[in-house]
């Protein structure tokens, strides 16, 4: 006797997904309330997708592509049915339910274009600005879900927390993108350590590039010392802040490596970044 397994709903297909893109926004959604799972998952979900074009195409072109499905979606210009896409199907029903700003995710679509070229990141100012529209924006978008009133309290934390996450994360992708020809390491910083784009990418000048490494993971850490500043956390929203509470780890040891980066992983073993966002799900602090 055979058994068909049971079609999967676009709900599990969403977290499946995450689970294969982004295991630590995947784990960050299992320990937030079961209800609010769902709409997560679609967030976070989508998220991967637009991170991950530049690992799909060899072109930008192909990839600008990519980003204006999801941009046509969100105007309501979506070609065909969002249900043949369950994660676009998913995120139109969370946008519904929790009256999601669309022009938020609109911005993040638009500042991931960046991601598909070789431009440099000029200024400081420049990569706030693209952590904000990007980490920041899914932080306070998660907290939307959990908690409408609470997210306006933990507004500030939530621009910071993101800035210090995006810095942690390029940080873990410096090697993968420095082969690329990518550099997200601010301009005006190399300058200051006697670099420029070719020198950092070349890798000779281990020395400066250990500075200037060095002050972007300050950077990063001096966001995670504001979002702490700005005053607790409401618990209800805290689980959208879970994934922030592993930049800590990353940037300290990126202050340590410096050029070392290159050579070796800054991720920390999957079964420590499971303890540290279970255990800052209990302290509620980042």
């Amino acid at each position: 006797m055979t058994t068909t397994a049971a079609p999967r709903s676009n709900r599990d297909i969403c977290l499946a997904t995450l689970r294969d893109t982004d295991r630590d926004r995947y784990l960050a959604c299992l320990l937030a309330p079961e209800e609010k799972r769902p709409a997560l998952a679609a967030l976070y979900a989508f998220n991967a997708e637009l991170a991950r074009v530049r690992d799909l195409v060899h072109e930008p072109l192909p990839g600008e592509v990519r980003m204006q499905y999801w941009r046509d979606l969100l105007e309501g210009q979506a070609h065909g049915s969002s249900e043949a896409n369950p994660i676009a199907s998913e995120l139109l029903t969370a946008i519904e339910q929790y009256r999601l700003p669309r022009q938020t995710l609109i911005d993040m679509i638009d500042a991931r274009i960046f991601d598909l070229y070789d431009d440099p990141m000029e200024t400081r100012g420049n990569l706030e600005g693209y952590a904000g529209e990007t980490a920041s924006a899914l932080i306070q978008l998660a907290s939307l879900v959990l908690s409408p009133e609470e997210a306006k309290q933990s507004a500030e934390a939530a621009g910071h927390a993101g800035v210090a996450q995006a810095i942690a994360g390029l940080l873990l992708l410096m090697p993968l993108n420095r082969h690329r020809g990518q550099l997200y390491l601010p301009v005006e910083i190399l300058a200051a350590t006697g670099l420029d784009r070719d020198a950092f990418l070349a890798g000779e000048d281990r020395p400066r590039i250990s500075a200037a490494i060095e002050a972007f993971a300050g950077l990063g850490r001096e966001h995670l010392a504001k979002a702490r500043a700005a005053g607790s956390i409401p618990a209800q929203v805290f689980a959208a802040f879970l994934p922030a509470t592993l930049a800590e780890p990353i940037l300290k040891k990126a202050q340590a490596l410096g050029a070392g980066l290159f050579d070796r992983s800054l991720a920390l073993p999957q079964w420590r970044r499971q303890m540290r966002m279970a255990l800052a799900s209990i302290t509620k602090k980042i």
